[in-house]
This record gives structure tokens, C-alpha cells and sequence, in this order.
């Protein structure tokens, strides 16, 4: 008996140290019912749609395109308000989430993948990897372009700072109806827009490139995550600051990328270039 405790008493230490490293995540989850003990008003679903989108653009062209994919150029302040707005979104810091990505790019649809829903299904691939216990270190090593800046590396290690100073903000500006609509029921919705790349992004839509792994396009994905919908471009040239890489495929992230770069704020969008584009399956 003591043996078998002995063999046992590490696995439930792991599970214990995953609940607990949980309940934060389902917390919040839990706050959106508060919606039921507040005053509807049309002006908090305008308040949480907002958040949710403008949050969604950092957490594309920041976390994705800028800090995982280096797909534009921008100054050190740019670099570090991406940072900040990004994270602002409640998932964890840009030096811990960035090698994480690249390592998903570089094992695509392999048994290193983090989260294929292919290879590990649905659930672990939408949100189960990033309430795991197993990849909570910072891959400084996959990140050295990055690590060098001491103002990210704060970030990184307070990542909770930028969440919890946008809650504060919005329920002393507007009480439990800002909090609760503008920071709870927009985080939980703009966490699961962002999983829905990792997990339905690959299950469903249509593949224009034979990419190796299951990547797919979807007008309504795209949609909702503001061009990430788009993934099976992604997946066939990673670089590109433009995901959307025709007309039709809206891709506002890049639209808004655009913008800035007109106003001076980033500069060198990369695109794909014309042979690329041209290696369509038929």
C-alpha cells in the first residue's frame, strides 16, 4: 500500500496543482452570471462587443503577427503598448505565449503539436493545453529576439497587470454593469473566439493549400476573430501581416494594421508574394 501511495501521490499532486491553477479561469467564467442580478442596458452590450473586438485586434496583430510571426516593423513604445493591450485580454504574458506559437508553427500536425484537435480532440486543443500544468515556463530560449527588452520581461512576469488594471478601470468608471458586461462576459467571449483558431480553425472550412497540417478558411471565423479565420493562408505562409490574401477575404486586423501604417506608428507590412498566392490546389 504504501508503494502504490507513493506511486500515486505525484499524479494527484499534478491534478491538484491544475485545479487549482484553474479556478481563476472558471471564475470568470462563473462572474458572467452576475448579468442576470443587473440592469439590462443595450449600452453594456455595446460596452462588451467594443472590448471584444478591440482587444481581439491586439491579441491578432500583437500577440500573432507582430510578437509570434514578425510580420511588420514598429518602435520600442508601439512595441511595448501591443504588448500591454494584448495582454489585457488575460492570456498570460507575450514572452510566455510567443514561443509557444512558433513551437506550434514549427511541429504543425507532428506528435509535438501542443494542440492538433486531430491528434489530442477538440477539447484539449480549444482550451485544455493552456490550462495544463505542463507548458508554464517561459521558452526564453525561442524568444531570444524579444527577451531582450526589460519592460517585456515585467510584463511577462506581471502578466496580470494589464487585465486587473482594465477591470479596475471599468468598474470605477462605470460600476458592476462596466465590470461584469465590459471586462467579464467580453474576456470570457474574446478567450473563446481566440481557442476557436486552435480547435474549429482545423476541423472545419475549406483548404485552399496543401498544407501538412489541418489548417481550414472560414468567412465566419474570420469574422469574429477579425482575420484569423483565415488559417489555412496562415499556415501556408506564416510571415504575412496580410492574412485575408485576397479581396474578398476580410481581414480587418490587417485593414487597422494598414491604418497605422499610414499614420507612421508601424511600417514594413510583409504580404505574400505573387508565386505564393499562385500555389493554390485546384
Amino acid at each position: 500500500r504504501t508503494r502504490m501511495a507513493a506511486r500515486l501521490l505525484p499524479a494527484t499532486t499534478e491534478q491538484a496543482k491544475t485545479v487549482l491553477k484553474t479556478l481563476p479561469f472558471w471564475a470568470v467564467h462563473l462572474a458572467c452570471l452576475a448579468v442576470f442580478w443587473i440592469e439590462f442596458r443595450w449600452s453594456f452590450v455595446a460596452l462588451c462587443l467594443a472590448l471584444y473586438f478591440s482587444r481581439m485586434f491586439f491579441v491578432t496583430a500583437g500577440y500573432h503577427r507582430y510578437f509570434s510571426h514578425r510580420a511588420f516593423k514598429t518602435s520600442r513604445a508601439f512595441q511595448f503598448l501591443l504588448a500591454y493591450a494584448s495582454m489585457s485580454s488575460a492570456l498570460k504574458g507575450v514572452l510566455w505565449w510567443t514561443p509557444h506559437h512558433r513551437h506550434l508553427h514549427r511541429y504543425a500536425a507532428t506528435d509535438q503539436d501542443l494542440h492538433s484537435p486531430g491528434l489530442r480532440g477538440f477539447w484539449w486543443s480549444h482550451v485544455g493545453w493552456i490550462l495544463s500544468n505542463r507548458y508554464n515556463r517561459t521558452e526564453v530560449e525561442q524568444i531570444r529576439d524579444f527577451y531582450k527588452f526589460p519592460e517585456l520581461r515585467w510584463l511577462n512576469r506581471w502578466f496580470l497587470v494589464p487585465p486587473l488594471t482594465l477591470a479596475v478601470a471599468l468598474f470605477l468608471a462605470g460600476g458592476w454593469g462596466w465590470l461584469v458586461w465590459g471586462f467579464f462576459v467580453s474576456t470570457v467571449l474574446l478567450w473563446h473566439g481566440s481557442f476557436l483558431v486552435n480547435s474549429l480553425a482545423h476541423v472545419f472550412g475549406r483548404r485552399r493549400y496543401p498544407t501538412p497540417d489541418d489548417s481550414r478558411n472560414s468567412f465566419l471565423m474570420a469574422l469574429l476573430t477579425l482575420g484569423e479565420g483565415w488559417h489555412n493562408n496562415h499556415h501556408h505562409y506564416m510571415a504575412s501581416a496580410r492574412q485575408g490574401f485576397f479581396w474578398w477575404e476580410i481581414d480587418v486586423t490587417y485593414y487597422l494594421l494598414k491604418l497605422l501604417a499610414w499614420c507612421g506608428l508601424v511600417w514594413e507590412l510583409r504580404e505574400p508574394p505573387p508565386h505564393v498566392l499562385a500555389e493554390e490546389t485546384s
